[in-house]
């Protein structure tokens, strides 16, 4: 019987690569906050999670110097600029409390994704092992 360690492990995998590219979107509206014309950025990680593993997504790549697709690296999601609530006078869209906000509801679900996979992780050990009592 062979296992498949995508299947095993689920969406969670993918889940924490994104929820890494996010925390580091987020932390850099946070610190650009006062920086004149800086627009936040931001992914549709609902979206973009959503399409992962999705018969017939993306193109094909027949030969290894093909590029990705929508100019985003293997793994990351496209980038997008956040809609501004109330926009600064000098152009800058962050909204350090709404930031702030998404900032820490990503890092609990960032730590849940994590949980998971350790817990994935110890199953395949102990299946692997054998019950040892």
């Amino acid at each position: 019987m062979t296992l498949n360690i995508d299947k095993h492990f689920g969406v969670h995998a993918e889940a924490v690569q994104l929820r890494s590219q996010r925390t580091e979107l987020l932390a850099a509206n946070i610190a650009n906050a006062d920086t004149p014309g800086y627009k936040a950025r931001d992914i549709d990680f609902e979206s973009v999670l959503r399409r992962t593993g999705e018969p017939g997504e993306g193109l094909r790549v027949t030969h290894e110097r093909h590029l990705e697709a929508g100019g985003a690296l293997a793994g990351q999601a496209p980038v997008l600029y956040r809609v501004p609530l109330q926009p600064s006078l000098d152009g800058n869209t962050v909204d350090v409390q709404q930031e702030q906000a998404a900032f820490a509801e990503n890092a609990v679900r960032f730590q849940a994704s994590l949980e998971f996979l350790s817990g994935r992780a110890r199953g395949l050990i102990t299946a692997i092992k054998g019950q040892s009592q």
